[in-house]
């Protein structure tokens, strides 16, 4: 094999390259005049390894996740490529069946060689591969692999390095990242990141038709100054604005700005145009009733082409398809853990709560619904069941923000919540006694705090003991169990 004339049969051709995925393609094909390999480059594109050109094989991987520098969420598998990439040295691997790293592209594939592709500078580009089905001069070859690589470097550094990831791949990447996004909050930033991104415009709000009224969706990290303005002059503006931009957006479709100066918006978009947004594209999110608005704008007077809002409208597709996915998982936890009667918890998350009860801090209040029996006996299990939901909605209504209410067996309710003396635990169980009357129907409540060092079993059965207490004693008031 003649080694100079490989590499002066490249050389030749890489002047002539206009672009740097010629500079790569012209450099595989001749090099495939001069060995049966499989030959493939790979050229870093934002987070992975891409293969922009290759021949000797039925298939080969179209991306390549990085050793490191991934933002994907979870360590990527390893291989050999990205540990050439990462470590900036080449690989020569004489029997692949004992590399653990080797990803299989053909099934007869013996030996690999891979070396890094820099430019002049020594920034690393990617990597050119080469794999052998029969014996190979390994050193030879190593050599003059890393001597193409070095040409192939130079060419792509002097057209201005790899090719830049296309909208579609942006897309993509950032419908993965919706899809594994944990919270609602996590998909609402990912979108938001995702429509400014792919979009090119400098910010993204994202409006979502709440239970009670329409709502800013979350802002990713620290927003930008046009995308902050847009959120203090919709903040402003009030639900019935948000609802207004929702309802428009629904009922007609996406739409987006001309890029002609000196015409007016509609009313609808006044607080935008108050911000300085001179762009702007509106895209529907989801379904009429409870879906939202996926507002991307910019400053710059322009004119986005319709691809652009078709992308916009694939990811708000995508943005509320995983926001739905959520919220239905959420629903199906909260009825996992929830009485289906009251819709108040029940024992498996009140076990995990009072676990994690604080001493002296943290009080237990055992309620008890005074002649229940009674009622059921006399009026039966629906009477009896219409009274369990009024009288949780009537204590739940007596609570703070952050007390919880449980149903803990039939009648048997337990309020946990956070106090700074045992005095404030008997005033909130008074509350509840109260609230009970004033539904028509009056209650037995025992308070407990945990002391030091004690099960919250203990604390609970405490509780109750005050309970019964209350019970023995006339029914309808609070007991404090001993300190």
């Amino acid at each position: 094999m003649d080694h100079e004339r490989v590499v002066r049969d490249v050389t030749v051709r890489l002047p002539m390259a206009s672009t740097a995925l010629e500079a790569c393609q012209w450099t595989v094909a001749a090099l495939a005049r001069h060995t049966p390999a499989t030959i493939s480059v790979l050229l870093q594109v934002h987070d992975r390894l891409r293969c922009v050109a290759a021949t000797g094989a039925w298939q080969v991987f179209s991306t390549v996740p990085l050793k490191t520098g991934s933002d994907t969420g979870h360590d990527p598998e390893p291989s050999i490529v990205a540990r050439v990439y990462d470590s900036g040295e080449p690989a020569v691997v004489p029997d692949v069946t004992a590399d653990p790293d080797y990803l299989p592209v053909r099934p007869d594939v013996t030996a690999e060689i891979c070396v890094p592709v820099r430019d002049r500078s020594g920034r690393p580009l990617g990597v050119l591969d080469l794999q052998w089905i029969g014996p190979v001069e390994t050193d030879r070859w190593r050599a003059t692999a890393q001597r193409l690589a070095d040409r192939l470097g130079a060419r792509i550094g002097a057209l201005g390095g790899p090719p830049a990831e296309s909208r579609s791949e942006k897309l993509l990447r950032h419908a993965t990242a919706m899809t594994t996004a944990p919270t609602d909050w996590d998909l609402m930033t990912a979108a938001i990141a995702a429509a400014r991104d792919v979009s090119a415009l400098s910010a993204a709000v994202l409006i979502l038709d709440g239970r009670r009224e329409p709502r800013l969706g979350a802002p990713t990290g620290t927003p930008g100054p046009l995308e902050a303005r847009i959120r203090a002059e919709l903040a402003e503006a009030g639900a019935a604005a948000l609802g207004r931009m929702i309802a428009r957006a629904h009922r007609h479709g996406s739409a987006y700005t001309l890029g002609e100066a000196g015409h007016p918006p509609t009313e609808d978009y006044l607080p935008l145009t108050r911000a300085g947004a001179r762009t702007l594209v509106a895209v529907p999110v989801g379904p009429p009733d409870g879906g939202g608005v996926l507002l991307v704008a910019d400053e710059r007077l322009l004119r986005p082409d319709p691809t652009t809002v078709n992308l916009i409208e694939l990811l708000a597709g995508q943005a509320w398809t995983c926001l739905d996915r959520l919220r239905t998982l959420a629903r199906l936890r909260e009825q996992a853990s929830s009485d289906p009667l009251t819709g108040l918890r029940h024992t498996g998350p009140f076990g995990q709560r009072i676990a994690r009860a604080t001493p002296g801090r943290t009080a237990l209040l055992a309620i008890d619904v005074d002649g229940f029996k009674d009622v059921n006996d006399t009026y039966g299990h629906q009477a009896g069941d219409r009274l369990l939901v009024g009288l949780a909605r009537a204590l739940e209504g007596a609570l703070r923000q952050g007390d919880e209410l449980y149903r803990t067996g039939g009648d048997e309710f337990v309020a946990v919540i956070e106090v700074s003396r045992p005095e404030e635990a008997v005033r909130i169980a008074e509350r509840l006694t109260e609230a009970a009357r004033r539904a028509g129907r009056t209650i037995s409540v025992g308070v407990a705090l945990p002391r030091p060092g004690e099960a919250p079993e203990r604390t609970l059965s405490r509780a109750d003991q005050a309970l019964y207490a209350v019970k023995k004693h006339g029914r309808d008031g609070v007991h404090l169990s001993a300190a």
